[in-house]
């Protein structure tokens, strides 16, 4: 039987080897965006929601451009599979560059277009206007945390996962110093707040993609694998490697894309609503991490079985992968649900934003699970070499189901419509996505 297979066996350890730092680092990730939040709530829920409006829409950019970057770990893992180690250098060193310029793009556009967007939104009197000096901060961290991604998704790749764990860790131990000493105005600079805690994780971010960049160019191994060759110019695997990105971007464009607009339903309907939608966000993005770090894992798993003809390894590894993603998700929604109150006590003490968000953080850990399984399978999908169906699945969910039932549902029911419409979105994209990648590893494996 496949579970009981040694083959089956083999390919759990090796992705619980590899997934467990790269869940840590993931959660590292938004474990920065929760420390701005409970500091920033602490500090004033009127800045808390400052910070929530400006977060949405770098949130967007942020996610949509680590989308555009992974391309370098697919084709790094499919390099290595095919046995061209050498090459895995010349991905890296585009995926640098490309980095370094989408960074960039994204940091002017933020900077022109988002505090415009903010006071256009319809968002209750004040909001908009009080976003928009954090959302330039955050503009301004973009190249180096793009550059940051670049190198973790390469560590992750070529095996070497705790590298990039223990960078984040150390940044998030940045990001909250600076926090409980910037927040407060603790050493009088006359920047408080919002803007103060998004100053903290530029801080943070620049200090990771450094420290990265220094470890990758001090990797004992780093000459074999051609990291400090210039690439030969390749135009169809650099194709290639853009195609895969493109993919992954749109994707995640679309389904960060439909949260941030969920974001503004909430800014609609008042400050104690975006603040109890912020908190259930992040809880439930810091539950997405461990999904999201396995279907990285399961991701390697499976484009190293492509790059080296195995079909039935494809196939083997998105299964154990969707199954442990499954497992895990179901145990953190069964503490989820019943802690909700505590949880949501932990962001703040004002007693009416508790009210509305702690049941509708108990109704989202309904579709913690079906959330695990899309990821998961979207990934395999990119992987195998399948890139575009996944995009189109999330537009079909996302765009077209969670985003216009969010507003209809916001407006009707509150914050928690706003969780309903996610639920049924989960559903539709984890049923798609799990359909679509038994179909294409079932036809590598013959």
């Amino acid at each position: 039987m496949f579970a009981f297979s040694p083959h089956t066996h083999r390919t759990l350890r090796e992705l619980l080897t590899l997934a467990w730092p790269v869940v840590l680092a993931r959660i590292g990730i938004l474990t920065m965006g929760l420390t701005d939040a409970i500091v920033v709530g602490h500090y004033s829920g009127e800045e808390l929601a400052f910070h929530a409006l400006a977060w949405a829409p770098t949130a967007i950019v942020v996610t949509t451009a680590v989308g555009l970057m992974q391309g370098v770990q697919v084709l790094t893992a499919q390099r290595l599979g095919e046995g061209r180690r050498h090459e895995v250098g010349a991905v890296l060193r585009r995926g640098l560059t490309y980095a370094a310029q989408i960074g960039f793009v994204s940091m002017v556009g933020l900077m022109i277009l988002g505090p415009w967007a903010l006071r256009h939104a319809n968002l209750a009197e004040g909001l908009g206007e009080g976003a928009g000096p954090a959302l330039r901060v955050f503009a301004l961290s973009m190249p180096a945390y793009l550059i940051s991604v670049a190198c973790q998704l390469f560590l992750e790749a070529i095996g070497r996962p705790r590298a990039g764990m223990w960078a984040m860790w150390i940044a998030n131990g940045i990001n909250l110093l600076l926090n409980l000493v910037l927040v407060p105005d603790l050493l009088g600079l006359g920047q408080s707040g919002a803007v103060a805690s998004a100053w903290a994780t530029f801080a943070a971010r620049g200090s990771l993609a450094v420290f990265l960049l220094i470890y990758i160019w001090r990797l004992p191994e780093a000459r074999a694998l051609g990291v400090f060759d210039k690439p030969a110019r390749d135009p169809e695997a650099a194709g290639q490697q853009r195609k895969v990105g493109l993919g992954a971007g749109s994707s995640y464009f679309i389904e960060v894309g439909a949260f941030g607009a969920m974001t503004f339903f909430a800014g609609q309907l008042g400050a104690v609503e975006t603040s109890a939608w912020t908190i259930v966000l992040n809880i439930s993005a810091i539950v997405f991490m461990i999904p999201m770090g396995l279907s990285a894992a399961t991701s390697v798993l499976v484009g190293r079985a492509y790059g080296a003809g195995d079909g039935a390894g494809v196939l083997r590894a998105g299964l154990v992968g969707l199954g442990v993603a499954a497992v895990l998700t179901t145990v953190v929604a069964l503490i989820v649900w019943p802690g909700a109150h505590g949880m949501a006590s932990a962001y703040t003490r004002d007693a009416a934003l508790i009210a509305v968000a702690a049941p509708a953080l108990a109704l989202a850990s309904l579709f913690f699970v079906a959330d695990a399984i899309q990821v998961i399978a979207a990934q395999c999908n990119r992987a195998a070499g399948d890139v575009w169906w996944p995009t189109i699945m999330h537009v079909v969910a996302y765009g077209a189901v969670m985003t216009p039932l969010g507003w209809v549902l916001a407006h009707r029911v509150g914050v928690d419509g706003l969780v309903w419409a996610v639920i049924l979105a989960s559903l539709i994209s984890a049923t798609l996505l799990t359909g679509r990648f038994l179909r294409v590893a079932g036809r590598l494996a013959r």
